[in-house]
């Protein structure tokens, strides 16, 4: 679009969700297992097909085996006409096999359903992520910009004060540098942030060269947490991936179950029905209808090697889920221990800035009645400068740390609104 695009946070995690190539992707995966299902299913469905022919042939006799020669009857017959149309079915009345392996599908299905959704929690903690950081940016363009105002505030203080006759010139000089040490911290600061917002146009799939601008400001407010156990037992009864990796370990024992079933018989029928005659005048007609009962006896081990296939990627998915399982709990635990650890370091840092700005007011109030030169101003603005940049740190982890927490016990899509509407 034309202009400055504005955009929320809750603007980029609802483009995130609708353009961001995993899910995207991940989309598609959904598709492909439903086909699998769908081929699975197939086997235990009814085929059905119908065909018309009209066929002529003339048969020689001594090709066929009848060598003999007698009167009135000659060597070649036909050409004979034959016309035949009718309708054909196929059904499998039992079959374990099948049927195990399309309760296996099925669970797979629902498993990348899981793994669809598990990619939508995974892009609204990178676009998070993303916007936090952007707008972490922004506020290290804004406190450049004023340190920026503040250092040429006290170069014109020293400058005038040089003339005057009352500061010498290593007070100018001075001054002079730490202008130009904030200046140099703007131009990086602003390329920062210009890329960091190139990062959070692509993750959320916004058009190349669009320009945009955040409009959500960099909340804090402490987070009531639940107990650990609880929010524990959340994870393991909400947390997409969790859930994908156990429909696999169904999906898994099913196929298993299927593997040991191509020792079992199984049993189909065949029939068809139509009209069959000379010609398509001449026709009358015609059915067949078969049960056929196979019984496996000796494969050569392909049913063997099945059944150790299936016997390796079930244990494979049994122990990825119980691995899953303790990866979960470290997440869940290290997601508090950084909130708690962040909500600290925000009061702290808030703290700080509160002082260095008092100490820098205190220090340009004392250069300017003369009672000392500008290097205590110089160390004032460098404190303060570290002061802010600790704030807006801790603020980004803070803030951070709570759309981890929402991944961690799996309700980062919900969570994430629910604590925007909040604001």
């Amino acid at each position: 679009m034309a202009g400055i695009l504005p955009l929320s946070f809750k603007d980029a995690i609802d483009r995130g969700l609708r353009n961001n190539l995993g899910i995207l992707l991940q989309s598609d995966s959904t598709l492909t297992a439903r086909g699998e299902k769908w081929k699975e299913l197939s086997e235990l469905l009814p085929h059905v097909n119908a065909a018309v022919s009209e066929t002529a042939e003339q048969i020689d006799l001594a090709a066929l085996g009848f060598r003999f020669n007698f009167p009135g009857i000659p060597k070649v017959v036909g050409p004979i006409g034959v016309f035949q149309a009718g309708a054909y079915l196929t059904q499998s009345l039992f079959d374990y096999h099948a049927i195990e392996r399309n309760r296996g599908a099925s669970y797979n299905e629902r498993a990348v359903q899981y793994s669809l959704k598990n990619a939508r929690e995974l892009v609204v903690l990178a676009v998070g992520n993303s916007y936090l950081l952007a707008l972490s940016g922004a506020a290290r363009v804004g406190t450049a910009q004023a340190d920026v105002e503040t250092a040429q505030a006290l170069y014109d203080k020293a400058a005038d004060q040089q003339k005057a006759g009352v500061n010498p010139a290593i007070d100018t000089l001075r001054a002079h540098v730490e202008l130009q040490t904030r200046q140099q911290q703007l131009i990086v600061a602003r390329n920062d942030y210009a890329k960091q917002k190139l990062t959070l146009g692509r993750v959320i799939g916004l058009p190349p060269g669009q320009e945009f601008s955040l409009t959500t400001e960099a909340p804090y407010e402490p987070l009531a947490t639940a107990a650990l156990e609880e929010d524990l037992q959340r994870a393991y009864a909400s947390r997409p991936d969790y859930l994908a990796a156990a429909q696999q370990v169904r999906s898994a024992e099913e196929f298993r179950r299927a593997a040991t079933a191509e020792h079992y018989p199984s049993l189909d029928m065949a029939g068809n029905y139509g009209a069959a005659g000379i010609r398509p005048g001449d026709s009358h007609g015609v059915f067949e209808v078969a049960a056929t009962l196979n019984i496996p006896i000796f494969a050569g081990g392909r049913t063997h090697s099945d059944v150790l296939e299936a016997e390796a990627t079930l244990r494979q998915s049994r122990q990825q889920l119980e691995n899953l399982r303790g990866k979960i709990d470290y997440e869940v635990r290290s997601a508090r221990l950084d909130l708690t650890a962040a909500a600290d370091q925000v009061e702290v840092a808030r703290s700080s800035v509160d002082l260095a700005s008092q100490t820098l007011e205190q220090a340009r109030d004392r250069f300017a009645a003369g009672v000392t030169d500008n290097l205590e101003v110089v160390q004032a603005q460098e404190s303060l400068a570290a002061a802010n940049e600790s704030y807006i740190s801790s603020l980004y982890s803070h803030n951070l740390a709570k759309i981890s927490l929402a991944k961690a016990i799996g309700f980062a899509e919900e969570g994430v609104r629910q604590y925007l509407q909040g604001k």
